[in-house]
């Protein structure tokens, strides 16, 4: 009884309110109004915790008065040391730059919070976002995200992350303006900005790699995502898929396609054109009808890509004839449309595939596969004539040998 009527006259000495660092999803908006009445007439000798409301000097005292001398010692601390310590996530020095509509935006913010203890208005905080137009937007937006974050679980009561949609908006100014150290924080499950990770955050900064080639960066934001668990989606795999191609990193796309395979990720044609092409380049005869085979698993038409990635394995496998079956089929299923790309493709095929699968091989075996190459592709094309179609392809790359082996 002595440390419950200890804990009464602490409570009633020691008025500030406990930071609430609990998670609870009952409330979906971004941010929240705080009335102004309900501010203004709380009772200050109730204590919040978890959201549940504990009259300090009431029955559960007793069991509370550890926790309660605890939380008021820290809030003394925090007194102590300054507001700034309290709510800051860094500090923002004179060296900043940033642009002076977020700096407005970001001061009405603080000042309604610090000074008004009242909710800022949504449209604030979303046009904040909007302007970021540099890094130091982005270190003064992350600032006040953790601000807003503190206020709204110890005045407000309100746990919830802010919503996803507002996130994914954070995550793509960070890409914009190239802030990618804290728009790597937008996907962390556990963080003090009050953030709600996702896969859409996520593709914004892997669609930032991909424009940038940083296959390096891709890596990263993989780890992110399996060690925050967040779901991978068909539209990542295109993206990881596309960077791999990109930078020429076969072995990448091979670990991460089985990834997505192992995870049950239904992958879009658009995924199967660029493995498949991938392979065809390589020259890798047995990945290629492997992937193959599971693109039939799935698509029953060959698209133009996939199809032609087809040809050029039968090429490397010097199976001519069969090549121009596929070469066949693609003339039979394809619309009107995107039949005038089978020649583009055929020249594609001739002109530049045979110079970079020749380039992928090792110097001992790229002799014998441009000869082969320069008696398959000819005989390829003769087959074709038979068939009646029109087949206008220069054969000047193939047939010039020093070239096709440089």
């Amino acid at each position: 009884m002595q440390v419950a009527s200890k804990a009464c006259r602490l409570t009633r000495v020691l008025q500030p309110r406990s930071i609430l660092l609990y998670s609870d999803r009952r409330f979906d908006t971004p941010l929240a109004e705080a009335p102004h009445s309900s501010l203004q007439h709380r009772n200050h000798s109730t204590l919040w915790f978890s959201g549940t409301v504990h009259d300090s000097c009431g029955p559960s005292a007793l069991n509370d008065a550890p926790r309660i001398l605890q939380s008021q010692m820290c809030s003394m601390m925090m007194m102590a040391m300054g507001p700034k310590v309290l709510y800051s996530t860094g500090a923002i020095t004179a060296e900043d730059n940033p642009t002076d509509a977020v700096k407005e935006l970001y001061n009405k913010i603080l000042k309604s919070i610090e000074e008004q203890r009242t909710m800022a208005p949504n449209a604030w905080l979303w046009s904040l976002i909007e302007n970021c137009a540099n890094h130091d937007d982005i270190k003064l937006l992350f600032d006040i995200l953790h601000r807003l974050r503190v206020f709204r679980l110890s005045n407000l009561r309100i746990h919830a992350n802010f919503n996803c949609n507002l996130c994914r908006e954070i995550t793509k100014a960070c890409a914009r303006v190239g802030a990618i150290d804290f728009g790597k924080k937008t996907l962390w499950k556990h963080n003090v900005y009050g953030l709600s990770p996702s896969i859409g955050s996520a593709h914004h900064l892997l669609l930032y790699a991909k424009e940038h080639n940083d296959a390096k960066l891709m890596v990263e934001i993989m780890k992110l995502l399996k060690s925050n668990d967040l779901p991978m989606q068909p539209g990542t795999a295109d993206i990881v898929f596309s960077i791999c191609y990109n930078t020429d990193n076969w072995e990448l796309l091979s670990k991460y396609s089985k990834r997505f395979i192992k995870a049950g990720v239904k992958l879009r044609q658009t995924s199967f054109d660029v493995w498949m092409e991938f392979a065809a380049k390589k020259g890798d005869v047995d990945s290629l009808w492997k992937v193959e085979k599971l693109r039939s698993e799935c698509m029953k038409q060959h698209t133009l890509s996939s199809g032609f990635s087809c040809v050029k394995g039968f090429l490397l496998e010097h199976k001519p004839e069969d090549a121009t079956a596929i070469i066949q089929v693609l003339i039979q299923t394809l619309s009107d449309a995107k039949k005038p790309g089978i020649m583009v493709e055929l020249q594609k095929l001739v002109s530049e595939w045979t110079l970079e699968v020749i380039k992928h091989q090792k110097d001992e075996d790229r002799k014998a596969l441009a000869a082969g190459l320069q008696n398959d592709i000819p005989a390829m094309v003769n087959y074709l004539l038979k068939l009646g179609l029109e087949v206008n392809v220069n054969m000047e790359d193939l047939t010039n040998k020093e070239g096709l082996l440089c």
